[in-house]
């Protein structure tokens, strides 16, 4: 088997981790070729040897998504079995990986410790503005400290996603995003001629991560949008009117 080429933090050393891209996998087409999207319209069992192998890179048996609706739903994962319907998702067991599906929106990886010498607590989220106003990662930090973890020492990182300057949206977005917190204004970069903004959401994600009480923050500044050959991105795929759309995963395990 061909291993995918992954990304790390030093910051979540020695949890095992990776932010993958498009590379590495078995998918043609649209989806070439590490897809790993079970919502795409890609042949299932290519998903699935692409999911395997993002699994076998981490040490995990198995690999674990929720059901991502923009949210701000957590759930834990106690089993392999487990289908998660949920935008953040959490572990303390050994072997799983969790993993965030992303194509532009914002994955984050998360690890802590309840005991307070070793990590022995993981997390994802998936944060794009939707759920990031909504508290996906106030929720899932939340949970986090009910389940005993130090606030101390929680890791979080940020991984690729879509950058501001590819990003342009609208006034109801922006008026949505500082409704929830007004000092955003300073990450909207106004485009009046066509009355729309170029906003920073992965800067938006890390200031609810700090406001959530994380301090511990890296950011894999990476743009999926204007990296085609390597990330897949759901808005360059609808400016170029392709039919569909590959899924990239950043993913996190116990071992």
């Amino acid at each position: 088997m061909t291993a995918p080429p992954f990304l790390t933090d030093a910051l979540l050393t020695p949890t095992s981790h990776g932010f993958f891209g498009r590379q590495g996998g078995v998918s043609s087409g649209l989806y070439d070729s590490l897809n790993v999207g079970l919502g795409s319209n890609d042949r299932k069992e290519n998903i699935t040897i692409n999911r395997q192998r993002v699994a076998t890179s981490l040490n995990a048996q198995c690999l674990i998504t929720g059901y991502q609706t923009h949210s701000n739903k957590v759930s834990e994962v106690l089993t392999a079995d487990d289908k998660p319907e949920a935008d953040a998702l959490f572990t303390k067991e050994k072997g799983i990986a969790l993993g965030v599906l992303s194509a532009d929106c914002v994955p984050v990886l998360i690890s802590g410790s309840i005991g307070g010498h070793k990590t022995d607590i993981i997390a994802t989220a998936h944060a794009g503005w939707k759920g990031a106003i909504a508290g996906i990662i106030e929720n899932l930090v939340t949970t986090l400290k009910a389940e005993e973890v130090h606030p101390d020492s929680m890791k979080a990182i940020i991984g690729p996603a879509i950058s501001q300057a590819a990003y342009q949206v609208g006034i109801n977005v922006y008026e949505k995003v500082i409704a929830v917190d007004p000092s955003a204004r300073e990450l909207f970069l106004p485009e009046t001629e066509h009355e729309k903004f170029l906003f920073n959401l992965p800067a938006f994600v890390k200031t609810r991560i700090k406001a959530a009480g994380v301090m511990q923050i890296s950011h894999l500044d990476i743009c999926t949008y204007l990296n085609p050959d390597t990330y897949f991105s759901y808005r360059r795929a609808t400016h170029q009117k392709e039919s569909d759309y590959g899924r990239q995963i950043s993913a996190i395990a116990l071992t």
